[in-house]
């Protein structure tokens, strides 16, 4: 039978079965697990926009070109200003105390190289392994660097560890990295459903589904009001206490609904809200940041970290921290002016430095962040 014929009579099953014999094989050979396609025309989910997640440069490109971050990335925030005002130098020692995906630790390196060292600290394992992978790819590797999986409250253990006597820079970037926020499995974000986690260093006992299972409402009621300055939040607090009677509260989605409807927003209230006003603050976003602060006990960390500061600072050493929220940038304001009151600091800034409207439409996430920087005497 001619090529043609068996073509138009028994179809290209029967020409792959025939050649998968002539080859001695049993049975069609393994084409490999085709990816799950997502519905519509552009990937909603975090786990499909695989594109960004593995590092296409084109699609990268186009996703910040179009004022958005990509999926598994972190745009570094206020980064030139953080570069003026600390100003890392030639054999400078740096710590960043929020390696997060390195992307002020790599503008450090590249202006305390040669004869400098960055000491990285992150509690999230997973995402310090990757930014190791991607120091080492730029050429930043060996004793140059150095990486701990610690919190920024340990700086002073991690200098002794190194056997420094102190750092030349000390950095932080408070607010939580992108690759956190829209992985829906760490249950940071009301944008996609997923567990209620919140913990940044899985090491923690507690997880946000914890503390709303646990918390009185007076407990539920002072964090909301202190940690997001949320108006409704002896309201808020008496509707959790209610829901998790009935049905424990255990998915970003259900805590999300709950605030709505504690608030008097519908879904399509809700929709239209956002269409009169884009951009507009999500009615859970408050619940949702204090109840991420409560989980890692983010300003406990921060003071602590503001306390040994000073002492971990060479003379003439420099100390900056990017906040996001009051609370976080009013314990920094405090501590630098109450440190140069004790003559630890020779120098403060001046007023807090903001993003410019350049960088909030080319990176939305840095509208709100705030820093600050001290100088040793």
């Amino acid at each position: 039978m001619s090529f043609a014929a068996r073509l138009n009579g028994a179809g290209w099953w029967t020409i792959g079965r025939d050649v998968n014999r002539i080859a001695g094989m049993s049975e069609q050979p393994y084409k490999g697990k085709r990816r799950k396609r997502y519905p519509g025309t552009h990937p909603r989910r975090f786990e499909e926009r695989y594109k960004e997640l593995r590092g296409d440069a084109v699609m990268i490109e186009h996703v910040r070109g179009r004022g958005r971050t990509p999926a598994g990335t972190h745009v570094p925030v206020l980064l030139r200003e953080v570069m003026s005002c600390l100003r890392p130098g030639l054999g400078d020692v740096a710590a960043d105390c929020t390696l997060g995906y390195g992307g002020h630790a790599m503008e450090f390196l590249r202006r305390i190289m040669p004869g400098g060292r960055l000491i990285g600290l992150d509690v999230d394992e997973k995402e310090l392994e990757r930014t190791a992978k991607r120091l080492e790819s730029a050429g930043f590797a060996g004793p140059a660097v150095s990486l701990h999986r610690s919190n920024f409250a340990g700086l002073d253990k991690v200098m002794a560890k190194e056997g420094l006597d102190g750092f030349d820079i000390i950095f932080a970037d408070l607010g939580v990295s992108s690759m956190q926020v829209d992985d829906p499995s760490r249950g940071v974000s009301y944008k996609a459903d997923g567990p209620l986690d919140m913990r940044m260093d899985q090491r923690l006992g507690k997880t946000g589904a914890d503390l709303l299972a646990t918390l009185s409402m007076t407990q539920l009621s002072a964090a909301l009001r202190d940690f997001s300055d949320e108006p409704d939040h002896h309201k808020i607090a008496q509707w959790i206490v209610q829901q998790r009677q009935a049905q424990p509260i255990a998915t970003t989605d259900q805590l999300a609904r709950l605030v709505l409807n504690a608030k008097g927003f519908s879904p399509r209230a809700r929709g239209r809200q956002l269409w009169q006003k884009p951009g507009g603050l999500h009615p859970a976003a408050r619940t949702f940041q204090a109840l991420r602060i409560l989980v890692n006990d983010e300003l406990g960390c921060l003071a602590q970290l503001l306390r040994i500061a000073p002492y971990c600072l060479r003379p003439g050493g420099r100390v900056g921290i990017i906040s996001f929220h009051s609370g976080e940038d009013r314990l920094v304001k405090h501590a630098f002016k109450q440190g140069q009151s004790d003559g630890q600091y020779a120098d403060i800034s001046f007023q807090v430095i903001q993003t410019t409207s350049q960088e909030v439409r080319s990176n939305p996430r840095s509208a709100s962040a705030k820093f600050r920087w001290a100088r040793k005497q």
